[in-house]
């Protein structure tokens, strides 16, 4: 098959490779042009520059891969690419876009005789050796249109028609809501390790869990990894980021009254993370001091 990929970062990049390791025909678009060049020439791909260029290199109908960050970026390229696409051609948002809002694309383009359909990836740096697990949602038509790209994309099994627009960034929303929670747990398992009266090595204890215990996982093959880089992973501060898909996934729960406690609170840690100082717990501090007298601690200690 032949394909259009627009957006050439971390993950992009690597899926254009491994696409075109398969024997696909991609050309490939991204903001930084020397990126799009640089795929041509040590991959095989056809680099364009503009937008109508990528556009004009593909045979209709057309396939048009973003891999652009979620929000404003993806929604200014779908409202640029949609004037130059034809009925009949597919645009694939690869983004973790919030599910509403890929609904809402799959919509717009459909007025326009445009198919749509939103795919959820994951497989991080390590896709392009391993694959991409890949979440899609959209018509039946245009899963069974891009079924090729996605069997040399993803691993054996490693993809799914989830359902109509707007399922597969649902379902990569819960996935990477489930991360948190897996994340968060791990973290905590072992920060009582390092902090305990043993002088353990975390990375053997990383390793030995990997082998046939009930937590073993593909994190904890990384946990390995990090702590035999560094034990101490003193080069690292603690402060942690959230795309959106945590929130979401919280928010989904409120609105359906199911009880996600543990998401919940690996989300606010996220949050805790990114306080120096949290005026929280000096609210925590002072109510202790005032009625019953504990110690605290000012800045100057």
């Amino acid at each position: 098959m032949e394909l259009g990929m627009i957006g050439l970062g971390r993950m992009g990049a690597n899926m254009a490779i491994r696409l075109l390791r398969g024997g696909h025909r991609v050309v490939v678009h991204n903001r930084n042009a020397a990126k799009a060049h640089e795929l041509a020439a040590t991959h095989g791909a056809v680099a364009a520059e503009r937008l109508e260029a990528l556009v004009a290199a593909l045979t209709p109908p057309r396939v048009v891969w973003l891999m652009l960050p979620a929000g404003a970026a993806t929604a200014e390229h779908i409202a640029r690419l949609s004037p130059l696409l034809q009925a009949g051609d597919l645009l694939i948002d690869g983004a973790n876009n919030n599910y509403k809002v890929s609904i809402a694309h799959g919509e717009q383009l459909a007025a326009q005789g445009i198919k749509f359909m939103d795919a959820g990836v994951s497989g991080g740096v390590w896709g392009l050796e391993l694959g991409y697990c890949t979440m899609v949602g959209g018509e039946a038509e245009s899963f069974a249109q891009i079924e090729p790209l996605l069997q040399t994309l993803a691993p054996p099994d490693g993809y799914l028609h989830c359902g109509p627009w707007g399922a597969g960034h649902f379902v990569k929303m819960i996935h990477n809501g489930i991360e948190y929670g897996m994340m968060q747990a791990y973290a905590e398992g072992f920060e009582i390790l390092a902090k305990s009266r043993y002088d353990f090595d975390l990375q053997q204890i990383s390793h030995l869990w990997n082998q046939g215990s009930v937590v073993r996982s593909w994190l904890l093959e990384l946990a390995e990894r990090a702590f035999a880089a560094d034990q101490e992973l003193a080069g690292l501060r603690g402060y942690v980021e959230d795309s959106g898909e945590g929130r979401w996934t919280v928010q989904e729960a409120i609105d359906l009254d199911v009880p996600a406690p543990v998401i919940t609170l690996a989300l606010q840690t996220r949050f805790r993370s990114r306080q120096d100082d949290s005026f929280g717990a000096k609210v925590l501090a002072a109510l202790r001091q005032q009625f019953g007298g504990h110690a605290v601690r000012t800045i100057e200690e």
